[in-house]
């Protein structure tokens, strides 16, 4: 396990946990990495939190004092920075953002040239560097310091690209969006209003504090409400740096991730462009799900929790559509990570293309009751490797027998065990939840 980069990168709360001298670091080791033999291109983007703007500036004099050229997106997306790191030829992207966290915490997301996170090598050493055991990095000097150069035309094509990709008009059609007051609030208005949608939007006013507070995919309950309120046909929640959506139904009840899965993967097969091909989860799928995917003839696989671990799968057995419950989903046709307002629009594109409302196309599937427990926690990995607590879960899925199941982990980015019961009663997912939950508190690992 990283010391500083966990699954979705270098996370914690601004200047505690992450520290601006870190984002210096980071940039001064990637310039000098990336310019060994050639003067470095690297592009930054940033989510709207008040913290970003700081690790931003930290970044670029990091880069440019090591001799690396910095193109700045300023707000944006995750999938747009990985998008135009691709087609751009950037070495390297980088996004500040902590995803779906509070505004107090920040993250630095390390892109690789092919638009994908950064593999693990880089990683080690980008570590190794912060830890002193490399460098420190020469440098640069006279005409071989880098240039800021503003990048809000990469942005720009980005939306372009997102608007090539529908394939209707959506004149007519009501939209709701909830942008979660984040990266989108420069991006998808702009996409749903450029195809013609009556487009309805809400916590689109970022001050750099309101990120993710009480809005967007984390807190969806309020686009439910403002869907059935005002008679829309659909609405999407994105998360604060947008490689997240979840949408709701015309009915108000929401369509998560393993819905979209089904959504898409079923229209992909009647399509005929599955092909022989999986569609990817991860094991926090539900089992409702994997029921209604027999019940298709289509295959699936089960990766770790993480976008990241859903894209490795994809990417090394050419499956062409994967993601997680969160709303991370990955059309591997067209993007290399979790893009929120484009699976808004592939969800758009069934709707459309089958004359169907959003609650018709998920009819075919019966979720099972879920319960996902999240028990802040002194050390995720004694807990996990704690004999009293593993003697609970076995406890526990003994007494559900062959009708669900239970799901230990840890998160990558917090302080966090999360417990997961599936079965077909609420009242027994408690039950179960409650015994392990219990261990842990016994074991005086709860905070």
């Amino acid at each position: 396990m990283s010391k500083y980069f966990g699954t979705d990168g270098f996370r914690g709360r601004a200047n505690v946990d992450l520290k601006v001298e870190h984002a210096f670091e980071i940039g001064r080791f990637l310039g000098w990495y990336y310019g060994k033999n050639h003067k470095a291109k690297v592009v930054i983007g940033k989510d709207t939190r008040l913290s970003s703007y700081m690790f931003e500036c930290a970044l670029a004099a990091g880069l440019t004092a090591s001799g690396a050229d910095t193109y700045t997106m300023h707000v944006t997306s995750t999938p747009s920075v990985a998008y135009i790191t691709r087609i751009d030829d950037f070495d390297c992207g980088i996004m500040i953002s902590a995803s779906h966290n509070p505004y107090h915490d920040n993250g630095i997301k390390l892109i690789n040239a092919n638009g994908e996170k950064m593999e693990e090598s880089v990683i080690d050493l980008v570590e190794q560097y912060l830890d002193g055991k490399i460098g420190p990095a020469p440098y640069a000097s006279d005409d071989k310091i880098g240039m800021v150069i503003d990048y809000s035309s990469g942005r720009n094509r980005y939306i372009g690209y997102l608007i090539s990709l529908a394939t209707h008009s959506y004149k007519g059609v009501k939209i709701g969006l909830d942008c979660a007051n984040g990266s989108t609030w420069m991006i998808a208005k702009s996409v749903f209003d450029a195809l013609g949608a009556d487009t309805y939007v809400i916590n689109n006013s970022p001050n750099g504090v309101n990120i993710n507070t009480d809005c967007g995919s984390t807190h969806i309950e309020h686009l439910q409400k403002f869907v059935v309120e005002n008679g829309l046909d659909v609405g999407f929640a994105f998360d604060g740096d947008a490689d997240r959506c979840l949408a709701v139904d015309e009915k108000g009840e929401i369509v998560d991730g393993d819905k979209i899965l089904y959504i898409y993967g079923s229209f992909m097969k009647k399509k005929g462009t599955l092909l022989d091909t999986k569609v990817v989860t991860t094991v926090m799928s539900n089992m409702g799900l994997y029921k209604a995917f027999d019940a298709l003839g289509i295959g699936y696989e089960k990766t770790d929790v993480g976008d990241k671990y859903v894209y490795e799968n994809m990417r090394l057995n050419g499956n062409l559509i994967g993601g997680e419950q969160s709303g991370h989903i990955i059309f591997g046709k067209y993007a290399t990570t979790g893009d929120g307002v484009l699976t808004a629009i592939k969800l758009m594109q069934a709707m459309l293309s089958q004359k169907m409302t959003m609650s018709q196309l998920t009819e075919g599937l019966v979720i099972y009751p879920q319960l996902l427990k999240n028990v802040r926690v002194t050390d995720k990995n004694a807990v996990l490797n704690d004999e009293d607590v593993l003697r609970a879960e076995r406890e526990a899925t003994e007494e559900l027998g062959g009708d669900g199941r239970v799901l230990l982990r840890k998160s990558g980015t917090e302080p966090l065990v999360r417990v997961m019961v599936e079965a077909p009663d609420e009242t027994v997912c408690n039950k179960a939840a409650e015994h392990i939950i219990a261990a842990i508190k016994a074991q005086g690992y709860a905070l």
